[in-house]
């Protein structure tokens, strides 16, 4: 991280929370200012970033190991995505205020995150500012050469699936906003709690990644929404896609809520932060790939098929009509 040997303040944050997590010999113990990571012969490097701020990606409030997971999490959801094996992170955390008891919390979360995935931390910065906090992860992933799955390469013919459950998050952040969606489940806090949950932390399918690195022929994560992540995805690929919305995978709590009219299915495929893989494979190899997810405990749907043509996806209910969906996506701007 920064080696300004002026910052003492902040050499010596880093020193008791991030020191002990660099235990990469490419991290140097945190003491250079930069790290190195090796490629393996015929491989290459995967790098992504994201950027998680308070009241936007997380709030306030949440457990401060929560925000870790999250931050590290949503950037392996898109290691994962590509087909790659994380390889590790660096961190840049923009903090309001030293709080001895929030980074403790931050650190141990981001630490057991790290050991789990096989994602150690290399280096990065910390910085002072008067908000809103911030924190950004670039994380790298090893894949061999020419491997990695862009979102280009969907063709016709090929099936779209989806990893996990989708609407969860979106659901889970109105609850702990005190909306709808908390009225609406005063009753099962076991929904609540679950809901909850898939938004502070993500379950990113880094167990597939090897999976859809063999057998996928577009892919990417699910952050912004199903249904504009998809239009994305053909876009990417010069394709468009049918989706049987009834065939979209939700939750118990999600169907509760959805059949009691508290929530819509728009809703639940355009509000984001599912950190799901999205992805294309032939009819030829599905089979395959539903067996290698089988195995790595991945829970996999198919909700649809790619399609010639330039025109956007087009989602149908159950009676096979077309449905306008309003909203695609979480937008920033």
């Amino acid at each position: 991280m920064s080696d300004d040997r002026q910052a003492s303040g902040e050499d010596a944050l880093i020193a008791r929370y991030f020191k002990p997590l660099a235990t990469a010999p490419g991290a140097f113990g945190l003491d250079d200012d930069a790290a190195v990571i090796k490629p393996g012969s015929g491989e290459e490097i995967v790098v992504t970033t994201d950027a998680i701020v308070a009241g936007v990606h997380f709030l306030l409030d949440d457990p401060p190991d929560t925000v870790a997971r999250k931050a590290l999490r949503v950037n392996l959801s898109d290691i994962a995505a590509k087909g790659a094996e994380p390889a590790g992170f660096v961190l840049t955390l923009a903090l309001t205020s030293i709080d001895d008891a929030w980074l403790s919390a931050f650190a141990r979360g981001l630490g057991e995150d790290a050991t789990s995935f096989g994602c150690p931390l290399l280096g990065g910065d910390t910085v002072s500012t008067p908000g809103p906090l911030s924190i950004s992860i670039t994380a790298f992933g090893r894949v061999a050469a020419g491997k990695m799955v862009h979102r280009a390469g969907a063709r016709p013919g090929d099936r779209v699936l989806v990893t996990g459950t989708i609407g969860d998050a979106a659901l889970g952040l109105d609850i702990l906003k005190g909306g709808q969606i908390a009225r609406a489940l005063r009753d099962d806090g076991a929904g609540r709690d679950t809901l909850i949950a898939r938004y502070r932390v993500p379950q990113p399918r880094n167990a597939l990644a090897g999976a859809v690195r063999d057998f996928a022929s577009a892919a990417m994560d699910v952050s912004d929404g199903l249904a504009g992540d998809l239009r994305k995805l053909c876009a990417a690929s010069g394709v468009s896609a049918l989706v049987d919305l009834p065939s979209v995978p939700i939750s118990a709590a999600a169907a509760r809520l959805l059949s009691q009219g508290a929530t819509s299915i728009e809703t639940l495929v355009s509000g984001g932060d599912d950190y799901e893989i999205l992805c294309c494979v032939s009819e030829a190899r599905f089979d395959a790939f539903a067996a290698e997810a089988g195995r790595a405990g991945v829970a996999l749907t198919s909700i649809g098929t790619v399609i010639a043509g330039h025109d956007a996806p087009r989602f149908l209910d159950a009676q096979g009509a077309e449905t306008e969906l309003k909203r695609l996506s979480f937008s920033h701007f």
